[in-house]
């Protein structure tokens, strides 16, 4: 950084601080201590946690270690619990991004920059020693772009410099000449080209043609869902340190340690084994960070290996806006044949996803949404198709739910509209259909659904949400006055917990116990504030019979824990805590000859150590029973299933479109839960981003592929205000779900697609103005939207 830092002392009892920076001596007393102190990193050097100067302390949810090494060692001062690292000769990086769409670039002018005297290097891809493409499934990616840009925001250039003034100066002197390209801009544009990302994937049952053929009733539509923005707390980042013999040490905000390793080390040309990558916990991730944040921990990387010194990359929101990609938008092209008591006899449905302009993970997001395109409903005949389509944008990725939500949402738009076309309560149309219903149990794709709770969380979720009465009050409602409409619909959930692709279902752990019985445990799963740590911890402390203050969970590291499956398609606990139970039981077999009546944890490891027992073991899991062919699009992909049922009800004001959430019940099968506590809170985390995703998250470009929304002042996500003004969130008691861990079920994911019930209740309330207004709906229902429809029914 080439700044002196140096603190003299600091009194943790009146929370002052003294401390020097380049010869100037600064001073600073309580609450002002933490906000000096960060203030001027992050002004000077850019260099902030994931919540910027909260001045909570003890939340775990940031980590900002303030200090310096000097000769290999560190010295740091603590100022509430929020700890940031600050390396000697740090290098600040910043990126020069595409500012077209699709075009061959024709020059790059960088000599004004480099002449910078705070200025290290300006690296293109021509500096990568290793490859410069990289893929999670297909290797169709740039970690820097080429010859051509395929998308507004791509990364051209990596500046470094000594601070973040003088990157940023550099930037601007920075000239890239273009000649534009034709850009492909939407779904139907990818369609007409037939640019496609993968292959068609498809699953089938049942005779269609029989069943359009013989139907009372054939209802065929197109249904948009657009895409949404991860806005995690913290933007995506890496701190790479050189060391010796071309190793490197990379401290990446990633949910896939293990993929930055192998990434880093193709592009660096290195072995694996010469890359360790470490990461604490994020500040959010939301499946941004899955695959996403492996370029940019590259980019670092690069650099420290170019300049023999430590190189940080903290994007700003703007640019990590621009750069990242987002939900992929889906557009589905379906038809349904069902009998006048809205029975659907017959299901076909075409999807197509919007990938940008390389895979990332679009081809395993897709096949989600195929084998959830059916929801939580048995059709005899039924027929999904799903392809991936390349456009002109940031390559999209993981989001929560993982394609799943964006099929559902199709799926239950369409029994909507069922329902408004035979003019009978959506909530009929579903149990009609529900799974368990006459013994109706297996997917299109031939899996059983075992446990199936479905119509015991319907017989509860209608009785304790009041729903009939409710239907009925809405009705009086809406037939005495025109300001205000409003709509109920009760929607349901089955989402499959595994990854589908196998060999990602799997974990190792590592547990050590130390001599006054305190534990340490090292697993390969990430925390990102869903609480898998906590969740952990529990079942160490469980299976010692100890407490929880005893135990540690370690950083995640790819040096502890090898070939690690990225923490996401919310088996983190399951995966990473089979495994951390295995190790354990291995060790309480050991122990066991050591105890007795009386004895406790602590003199049993006594005991163990003086007569030469190991007291550390590895454990490992594999999720079992789970195949799939997409050859014959029959199998079993998933170990269980998550269900719910999500009941909401909205208002909408005729004049404006805004849509206020008058109340939501949500009641989940989520096993025996390890701590209800966290789970309520991702229950009701996962709703609230369902209705930013279905009501208010609209993503807007313009004509030359630019995103204009790229920025917390352009992009509105949920605030307290748009939360239901009544919220109950209750779990179904299910003490017959005995095959996964502690009994539990997976609860990352699936409460998101509770949300959707909003957006069905917005439908709805639409309905009782005109049953066709409702089926044009797209989303995110916007005020902006609805007004438009309401506008268009007036004339």
């Amino acid at each position: 950084m080439g700044k002196s830092f140096s603190v003299l002392k600091y009194p943790y009892m009146k929370n002052c601080v003294e401390f020097y920076v380049n010869g100037k001596f600064y001073k600073a007393f309580g609450r002002d201590a933490f906000n000096r102190l960060s203030d001027f990193l992050r002004q000077n050097l850019f260099l902030t946690g994931t919540k910027e100067v909260c001045c909570e302390g003890n939340c775990g949810a940031c980590t900002v270690l303030i200090g310096k090494i000097t000769n290999g060692e560190i010295s740091y001062l603590n100022v509430n619990s929020c700890i940031l690292y600050v390396y000697q000769n740090e290098l600040f990086l910043t990126l020069m991004l595409s500012t077209e769409a699709c075009a061959e670039i024709l020059s790059i002018e960088t000599n004004d920059a480099l002449h910078l005297p705070e200025v290290a290097a300006i690296l293109s891809y021509k500096d990568i020693p290793g490859h410069n493409i990289f893929g999670s499934v297909i290797e169709d990616q740039y970690i820097l772009a080429e010859k051509t840009v395929q998308y507004y925001g791509q990364p051209v250039l990596i500046i470094a410099a000594k601070n973040r003034e003088s990157a940023l100066k550099a930037k601007k002197l920075i000239k890239i000449k273009y000649r534009r390209l034709k850009p492909v801009l939407s779904i139907e544009e990818a369609l007409n080209k037939s640019a496609f990302i993968g292959i068609e994937r498809s699953v089938e049952r049942g005779d269609i043609r029989e069943a359009f053929k013989l139907a009372e009733n054939v209802f065929e539509g197109q249904f948009f869902s657009g895409g949404q923005e991860h806005f995690y707390f913290e933007p995506q980042s890496a701190l790479v340190i050189p060391e010796e013999n071309d190793c490197v040490k990379v401290l990446s905000s990633t949910q896939n340690p293990t993929e930055v390793q192998q990434i880093v080390a193709t592009v660096l040309r290195i072995p694996f084994n010469h890359v360790v990558v470490e990461t604490r916990r994020l500040g959010g991730a939301f499946g941004g960070k899955e695959s996403q944040g492996t370029p940019f921990a590259a980019m670092a990387a690069l650099v420290a290996q170019k300049t023999k010194k430590p190189a940080r990359l903290i994007l700003d929101r703007e640019t990590d806006m621009l750069c990242t990609g987002k939900r992929h938008p889906f557009f589905t092209k379906h038809k349904t044949a069902f009998d006048n008591k809205g029975i659907i006899i017959g299901h076909e449905t075409n999807l197509f996803a919007d990938g940008g302009y390389a895979a990332d993970l679009s081809t395993s997001i897709l096949e989600r949404a195929v084998l959830h395109s059916e929801n939580a409903y048995f059709i005899p005949n039924i027929r999904i198709k799903g392809i991936t389509c390349r456009t002109s944008y940031a390559p999209n990725t993981a989001f929560r739910g993982f394609g799943a939500p964006q099929a559902i949402l199709a799926m239950e738009s369409i029994i909507e509209d069922i329902a408004s076309y035979l003019r009978v309560d959506a909530i009929e149309v579903r149990k009609a259909n529900l799974y368990g219903t006459e013994n109706n149990n297996t997917t299109p794709y031939d899996q059983i659904f075992e446990n199936n709770t479905l119509p015991r969380l319907f017989e509860r979720i209608e009785k304790e949400s009041d729903y009939k009465n409710r239907v009925n009050l809405i009705r009086k409602f809406n037939s005495k006055q025109n300001e205000k409409t409003r709509g109920i619909s009760c929607s349901p959930l089955k989402f499959g917990i595994s990854f589908t692709t196998k060999h990602l279902n799997q974990a190792n752990s590592f547990v050590n116990i130390y001599l006054d019985g305190t534990v340490q445990v090292s697993t390969g799963g990430v925390e990102m504030g869903q609480g898998l740590n906590t969740k952990i911890i529990q079942i160490v402390a469980d299976e010692f019979r100890i407490s929880t203050d005893k135990i540690r969970i370690m950083v995640t590291s790819t040096e502890k824990n090898n070939n690690m499956s990225p923490t996401a398609a919310s088996s983190g606990t399951d995966l990473n805590g089979f495994a951390t139970i295995n190790a354990c039981k291995k060790l309480k077999h050991r122990l066991a000859e050591f105890g007795g009546e009386g004895v406790t944890f602590e003199q049993m490891v006594k005991k163990a150590y003086l007569n030469r027992v190991s007291l550390e073991e590895r454990g490992f899991y594999a999720t079992p029973k789970i195949e799939f062919d997409w050859e014959t699009g029959k199998g079993s992909p998933f170990y269980y299933f998550t269900c719910g049922c999500a009941v909401s009800e909205v208002e909408i004001d005729r004049y404006t479109g805004e849509t206020t959430l008058i109340r939501t019940d949500i009641l989940m099968d989520i096993g025996n839960s390890i701590n209800p506590g966290l789970d309520r809170g991702q229950i009701a985390g996962g709703f609230v981003q369902a209705v930013g995703w279905l009501t208010l998250e609209d993503l807007i470009y313009s004509q030359e592929g630019m995103l204009l929304t790229a920025s917390a002042s352009t992009y509105k996500i949920p605030s307290i205000h748009d939360l239901p003004k009544i919220f109950n969130i209750s779990f179904l008691e299910n003490n017959e779900n005995t095959k996964n861990i502690a009994g539990s079920k997976a609860v990352g994911e699936p409460p998101f697609m509770m949300g959707i019930s909003v957006f069905c209740a917005i439908k709805n309330a639409l309905a009782y103005i005109d049953k066709d207004v409702s089926i044009q709906l797209s989303a995110p229902a916007t005020a902006e939207k609805i007004l438009s429809l309401l506008l268009s029914h007036a004339k």
